[in-house]
């Protein structure tokens, strides 16, 4: 290995030093990211000649930038697919289109209400986010549950449902999507072998935490929610018209890919148009002259809103990975794994999974596709053993340690939850989970799809 490659390794470790101590450094991810990602390809051009053989000059210079433009084409179907999957569901969450998971949570027992809330993110997370179905849930249970105490053991599974329920998804989690995007996985091939385990890593912390509820909510818990669904501007049957466009449209989603063969994204921008189109012409019919911009919650409003600092550490940290990819690091780092677990995939993927609860799991799925070529059959193939545990390990396995997960640092930060708490009462919960749904997975693959669905 050259001076050069070590180089670049040191700036990507420090980096990723960095972003996992952002809490502590108070400097966000996104900017560090960013620096990674200008740094890594810096360094490559001191010599590129070292890594791309056989040609010189000018010749070289456009091969290397035409390596970042495949890269970068690659990165951009992912930022144009979250962005488009962001922007949908703020619309219907900004125009009301959630409040009915308020009503289906009405109960005084503290059992029922952790189960309803369970089986809820699960779903939710599958078709949202994980990050935005756990703000939902939360902010749901603040309304919902007064004693901190109970709320806190809630909030947990929350974390823990919303991870499982976008790990069998392939729009319901970052890793998932880049996954399918890539098209190592198929929406048919994870929905079908994933589900399962997912349901099972989910369902078995909410059989242990329900035995730390006893008894029903507190009269004084019940709560009359109208007042929040007022929502000004459109009316009950608006809202849910725009709730069935976004959601319908998200699940509409991977059958326009099967049908067309076009990249998820189109789909994801089909479906932000029709509901920007059909908003507009809601707001057409309610504002006249002077007032016909309308008000904060239309789309042009709404776009302000975007995360555009994840948008950017996505950008970044992908980009960095694909430095990595090209000077041959990840594909040397794969084949040590290979022979340290002697080709085990359910140890290499487990692994993995129970890093992603200490690092961010989207530079680790990163790494992991440019470690692994995609095989024609075999573990390796599309929806092969290998690329499914890993859709499910690094989503799964997030809930592990609080921080492992973005779901888990919003409900930290939310419900003040410390990491010492969650680590003590939650973390050997979501671990045994974890390892229950490699198990059911083991089993599925083994005695019922013993070749992909």
């Amino acid at each position: 290995m050259s001076s050069l490659t070590i180089a670049i390794i040191i700036v990507f470790v420090i980096g990723y030093l960095f972003i996992a101590l952002e809490s502590i450094t108070k400097v966000n991810k996104a900017a560090v990211a960013l620096l990674m990602f200008v740094c890594c390809w810096t360094l490559f051009m001191l010599d590129p000649s070292a890594y791309i053989t056989g040609v010189s000059g000018q010749e070289l210079i456009s091969q290397v930038s035409a390596a970042i433009e495949h890269h970068l084409g690659s990165t951009s179907t992912t930022l144009f697919f979250l962005m488009g999957a962001m922007t949908i569901v703020e619309i219907v969450d900004q125009n009301g289109g959630f409040n009915w998971v308020r009503d289906v949570m009405k109960t005084k027992s503290k059992r029922s209400l952790l189960w309803r809330i369970a089986f809820l993110t699960f779903f939710l997370s599958a078709i949202l986010d994980n990050l935005t179905t756990s703000i939902v849930m939360i902010m749901i249970l603040r309304k919902l549950v007064h004693n901190h105490k109970d709320r806190i053991i809630y909030a947990s599974l929350v974390i823990i449902a919303a991870n499982s329920g976008g790990a069998f998804s392939p729009i319901g989690d970052v890793t998932t999507i880049m996954l399918w995007n890539k098209g190592v996985i198929t929406a048919a091939g994870v929905i079908s072998e994933i589900l399962i385990p997912s349901i099972v890593s989910m369902v078995i912390p909410a059989l242990v935490l329900q035995f730390m509820l006893k008894g029903e909510l507190d009269t004084g818990e019940e709560l009359n929610l109208k007042s929040d669904y007022e929502v000004l501007d459109f009316s009950s049957r608006q809202r849910k018209a725009i709730f069935f466009l976004g959601v319908g449209g998200l699940m509409f989603v991977p059958v326009f890919k099967s049908i067309t063969h076009l990249p998820p994204f189109v789909g994801i921008l089909l479906v932000l148009g029709v509901l920007w189109t059909v908003t507009e012409v809601f707001y057409r019919r309610l504002y006249r002259g002077a007032e016909r911009e309308g008000t904060q919650r239309r789309v042009t409003n709404l776009l302000r809103r975007i995360d555009m600092a994840t948008i950017l550490f996505f950008l970044g940290i992908l980009m960095a990975v694909a430095c990595l990819e090209e000077v041959g690091v990840l594909t040397a780092l794969g084949q040590g794994l290979n022979e340290t677990f002697n080709g085990n995939h359910y140890a290499v993927t487990g692994i993995i999974g129970v890093l992603s609860s200490i690092v961010d799991n989207v530079p680790l799925v990163a790494g992991c596709m440019g470690m692994y070529p995609v095989a024609a059959t075999g573990d390796m193939a599309v929806d092969g053993i290998f690329w499914q545990l890993l859709a499910y390990c690094a989503g799964v396995g997030g809930s592990i340690l609080i921080i492992g997960s973005a779901a888990g640092v919003v409900v930290m930060g939310l419900e003040k939850i410390t990491f010492g708490w969650y680590m003590k009462h939650i973390s050997w919960i979501a671990l045994v989970g974890y390892l229950a749904g490699i198990l059911s997975y083991w089993v599925i693959r083994t005695f019922i799809f013993a070749t992909p669905f």
